[in-house]
């Protein structure tokens, strides 16, 4: 099946601008004592990104509003254009949508983890058993498929395999609703959770149906992988059991008008971590699936970047099934996950390490599009954020303002191969690097993610 980005208004050669936005996860943090008080930012080696803070304008962009410690679906709704608070329904819908698991309305689903419980005090001695999951995850998702509730024996539960050690659980039944907490404590070592109506449930009859269900789920899972081979053979070898899997952001399907309505921009976007394509599907823009890009720390940046570039110049690229999608597109979204994973992991020189890997590939977006605009007709635009900060120090999202910069292609690529020679561009404003204390001197000054569509917009209007 043919797939084509210019069967819709406003494609063609009259194109204004053509936008490749590149998010990194987590990208902000805070001055690290390792490294003599810089940030990793500050640390890394990343031309590219210089260069596209030196060619164009810069600020500082709250995701969703100041001194909010952000999750990545709510900072990537806001920027996106779409309120959290009006259409938010929960990760779960975003991360089941992302793993495969078509959610319909009236289907409830959950962001999980395969965790280590212990079972004779009920604590979370480990929320994420290990990042190795296709060693051993596979199976058990397989094995969780299809399971049955003997309360509920009108509902059915899928399990997909996610990314690393996360999985979407789907449940599909009458009277059930997102307005139920989850089982997650959210950190290692506490309780686990019993689910019960949040306070702001509308349907209190569906809310506590959702919730009777998602604990006898979670009673269920916990009996059932407690006893797999593959569990019993962990223990024996001394590695921790995923005998539970945590059920986090009980959600619906957001319903909104989709990213071609909002914006009258034609979309794809390249994002292997479930919960960011499943916001993606969510809002039709079309989901590219690169081979070799995992959305963990071995997948191809570089890979990533090539089908960007090509899918933005009027290419098109096959996935593995033989799927075919056709450009030009107006607007390419590529995500990187590896940056957050490092700080969760609390590992500043893998922090570093994959700002100069997402580094490389935005260097190679910016030559393949500046050498596709000076041989055709179309402009393009670049632009390099993140969604949240992840510090390594903390180890978790924190509500630092994340840099933001935007510039046209063919400037930053000028800055990045002749070192900044030549006249500046008319849109620059002074900064020359990429980092969290270098954006504050931009034009853009602070601004929230909600604002950055229109300015987006407004970019690619300029002569």
């Amino acid at each position: 099946r043919r797939v084509h980005g210019e069967d819709h208004p406003g494609s063609g050669n009259t194109m204004v601008g053509r936008v490749v936005f590149v998010l990194i996860d987590g990208i902000a943090d805070v001055a690290v004592p390792l490294l003599e008080y810089k940030t990793p930012l500050q640390a890394a080696n990343i031309p590219a990104f210089d260069a596209i803070a030196a060619a164009g304008v810069n600020g500082l962009m709250d995701p969703v509003e100041p001194g909010l410690a952000c999750g990545s679906d709510t900072a990537h709704m806001s920027i996106f254009g779409y309120e959290p608070r009006l259409y938010y329904k929960g990760r779960g819908g975003f991360e089941s949508m992302g793993a495969g698991l078509y959610m319909e309305k009236g289907d409830i689903a959950f962001k999980c983890n395969f965790a280590t419980m212990d079972p004779q005090t009920k604590l979370v001695v480990r929320r994420r058993v290990d990042r190795h999951f296709p060693d051993w995850g596979l199976p058990l998702c397989d094995f969780l498929h299809g399971l049955k509730l003997p309360s509920f024996p009108d509902c059915e539960v899928a399990v997909q395999w996610a990314t690393e050690h996360r999985c979407g659980l789907r449940v599909r039944g009458p009277n059930l609703c997102g307005d139920s907490t989850g089982t997650d404590p959210l950190k290692d070592n506490l309780p686990l959770l019993t689910a019960e109506p949040t306070p702001e449930a509308t349907d209190m009859f569906k809310a506590q149906r959702t919730s009777q269900l998602i604990n006898e789920l979670s009673e269920t899972i916990h009996s059932m992988l407690s006893s797999h081979p593959i569990n019993i053979e962990r223990m024996q070898k001394g590695l921790p059991p995923a005998n539970i899997v945590l059920l986090r952001g009980c959600g619906e399907r957001i319903d909104v008008p989709t990213f071609l309505e909002k914006h009258g921009l034609h979309a794809f976007m390249i994002a292997p971590t479930a919960i960011i394509a499943g916001l993606g599907l969510s809002v039709d823009m079309k989901l590219i699936k690169v081979k070799g890009a995992t959305g963990d720390y071995h997948t191809d940046l570089l890979a990533k970047a090539q089908a960007a570039v090509t899918l933005l110049t009027g290419g098109s690229v096959q996935d593995d099934n033989g799927n075919e999608t056709a450009g030009p597109f107006d607007f390419g979204f590529v995500h990187v996950k590896a940056v957050d994973d490092a700080g969760h992991d609390k590992n500043v020189q893998a922090k570093i390490a994959y700002l100069e890997k997402a580094n490389a590939m935005v260097g190679s977006v910016l030559k393949g599009l500046a050498e596709a605009e000076a041989t055709g007709t179309d402009k393009y635009i670049a632009v390099v954020t993140g969604d949240h900060s992840t510090p390594v120090i903390y180890g978790d999202h924190s509500h630092e303002p994340v840099p933001f910069a935007i510039a046209r292609v063919s400037d930053a690529y000028r800055f990045l191969s002749e070192s900044g020679a030549g006249s500046p561009s008319c849109t620059a404003d002074g900064v020359k690097t990429f980092d969290e204390v270098a954006a504050r001197d931009g034009f853009l000054g602070r601004f929230t993610g909600s604002q950055i569509m229109n300015l987006i917009k407004s970019f690619r209007n300029l002569p």
